[in-house]
């Protein structure tokens, strides 16, 4: 990792940061394949995909009564971390739920009322790593929003992790199967003779997963595509170079395709936050890992030739994780749009909402925050508009009815009104 100056990028260069994929186009085909199999074959082949890609024979699929078991044998420091995490979710996601509400326009009675979902899946991802805090923000918002059955899948392995296994208990997941990957998310879109189909899968994952998801869009809804993480931070020449690369490091630990980017408009700093990094990195259980997503081409360190050039390069890269250490970060928060979720100051690491601050991790990335924000209550309701109208009311709109309905063509809606009137 070098520092590389905005102001130099190519077109090549640019592309890689900015139309990012992490890699999902290059499985799009083979996901396709596990979908349809899946789909037709039921769990025969999911059971044929956990041998193949985790190893591991699955006899019973559903592992929910494990889950209940590993929430009592695990240590006692464990669990209170859970209990504590989970009530700050449940209660920042508490304050989202919608409320029904009536209102009167002048004789027209109108008002929204919300409802929630009844079957939901939520994926937790495993392999590389176990994910507990991705069990909790899938399955706490879900159940604080109402839905009555909320399904979890996480990838098999001879003993699946017991810490994610008592997350999934402590948010309340009504069942968890052994099953991971792509074919996880066709068995929670479709159903098998083991796993009941939902009405809407949740929840990140790698390239597979979120190539996934996009297989089963369309027959089952999905919250958005999450692939691997990302962490872009802004930092001026007030921030602390080895907290900055303390983010970077952080966050290139999930995923060797994950993108981990810094943007400065001091070289000192973007010269130190480079030689942090490489301290930083020796050393790490993970450090093959923590390399490989260093030298992803969407991620390094940027130099920009004023803090209002950084800010239109964060705005452009619309991260995931947006970090801001810098003099006045609450003036640079204000000139972005686009993050899934913005961290400030020096004491606000993005660990901090990817575990226990309340807030939810599952997040869009690849440029997704420019279009819609993190995993919400507002994913598991629904709402449906209410109106009643008196006759004044109606008589009053009656010629605005008419008129725009004989002007569309279609006289037996405006004979509708007319007859009320008759």
């Amino acid at each position: 990792m070098n520092v590389r100056e905005i102001a130099d990028l190519g077109p090549d260069e640019r592309a890689a940061l900015f139309e990012r994929d992490a890699g999902v186009e290059a499985v799009r085909g083979d996901v396709r394949e596990i979908v349809a199999r899946v789909r037709d074959e039921g769990d025969v082949a999911v059971r044929e995909f956990c041998r193949e890609f985790d190893g591991v024979e699955v006899g019973n699929l559903d592992v929910t009564s494990d889950a209940e078991r590993a929430y009592d044998a695990i240590d006692d420091d464990v669990r209170e971390a859970i209990r504590t995490a989970a009530a700050n979710v449940r209660e920042f996601h508490e304050r989202q739920v919608p409320e029904d509400w009536r209102d009167d326009f002048g004789g027209r009675e109108l008002g929204r009322r919300f409802r929630p979902l009844e079957r939901v899946g939520v994926y937790a991802p495993g392999g590389t790593a176990a994910y507990p805090s991705s069990a909790l923000m899938g399955v706490i918002p879900a159940k604080v929003a109402g839905v009555d059955h909320v399904a979890v899948a996480t990838p098999p392995a001879e003993n699946i992790n017991p810490v994610t296994l008592a997350a999934i208990h402590e948010a309340g997941a009504d069942a968890v199967y052994s099953v991971g990957g792509a074919q996880a998310v066709a068995a929670l879109a479709y159903g098998t003779e083991s796993i009941n189909a939902v009405q809407k899968v949740v929840g990140p994952g790698n390239r597979w997963v979120t190539a996934a998801k996009a297989a089963v869009r369309g027959d089952v809804e999905i919250d958005f595509l999450a692939g691997p993480s990302e962490v872009l931070v802004l930092a001026d020449d007030s921030a602390d170079p080895t907290l900055v690369a303390a983010e970077l490091v952080a966050q290139a630990e999930h995923d060797a395709n994950a993108s981990v980017v810094a943007v400065t408009d001091d070289r000192e700093v973007a010269e130190a936050i480079v030689a942090a990094v490489e301290s930083q990195v020796d050393g790490r259980a993970r450090a093959d890992v923590i390399r490989a997503a260093l030298d992803n081409d969407a991620s390094g360190v940027f130099l920009a030739r004023s803090m209002s050039e950084a800010v239109l390069f964060a705005e452009e890269y619309a991260a995931e994780h947006l970090a801001i250490q810098a003099r006045d970060d609450e003036a640079l928060l204000d000139r972005v749009d686009s993050a899934g979720s913005v961290f400030l100051g020096p004491y606000t690491p993005v660990a901090a909402g990817d575990y226990a601050s309340g807030t939810n991790h599952v997040l869009p990335t690849n440029g997704g925050a420019k279009l819609h924000g993190g995993l919400s209550v507002d994913a598991f309701v629904r709402s449906t508009t209410v109106q009643r109208l008196d006759r004044d009311a109606l008589a009053n709109l009656s010629e605005t009815i008419t008129t725009l309905a004989d002007a569309e063509g279609l006289e037996a809606h405006a004979e509708s009104v007319r007859r009320r009137f008759e």
